[in-house]
């Protein structure tokens, strides 16, 4: 990062990605390429597709809602307050199995970029 500043989130900007869940880039700017952090939401019964991200972590801050997340071989029930740590190349996935939407931060390092994204369905 090279100069201070703050996003301005549009909430309209966010859309229905090809994994099963809404995403809204909150931070994800190649001149800030340490960090990128996404707003992701799941409605109930949905689940993300399996993927993984080669040479990125990325870890889920739980804001609201209720899932299952899958992690190489963890697989742990998760709510608001829960942060999940995934390591590089890890096969991943989340569902929702309360009755709203399941909302959390991606927060990736380095940031994402969709050349890291790989889907294993």
């Amino acid at each position: 990062m090279k100069h201070p500043g703050i996003v301005t989130v549009d909430p309209a900007r966010e859309y229905l990605s090809a994994e099963r869940c809404h995403i809204l880039e909150i931070g994800n700017d190649p001149q800030d390429p340490a960090v990128s952090i996404a707003r992701a939401r799941v409605r109930p019964g949905v689940g993300t597709r399996t993927h993984r991200l080669r040479a990125t972590a990325e870890r889920y801050l739980i804001e609201a809602g209720e899932g299952e997340v899958r992690v190489g071989d963890l697989r742990r029930r998760v709510a608001p307050g829960d942060l999940v740590r995934i390591p590089p190349g890890q096969p991943q996935s989340i569902r929702n199995t309360g009755n709203d939407d399941l909302v959390f931060l991606c927060i990736c390092t380095p940031r994402f970029e969709w050349q890291c994204y790989e889907d294993l369905e």
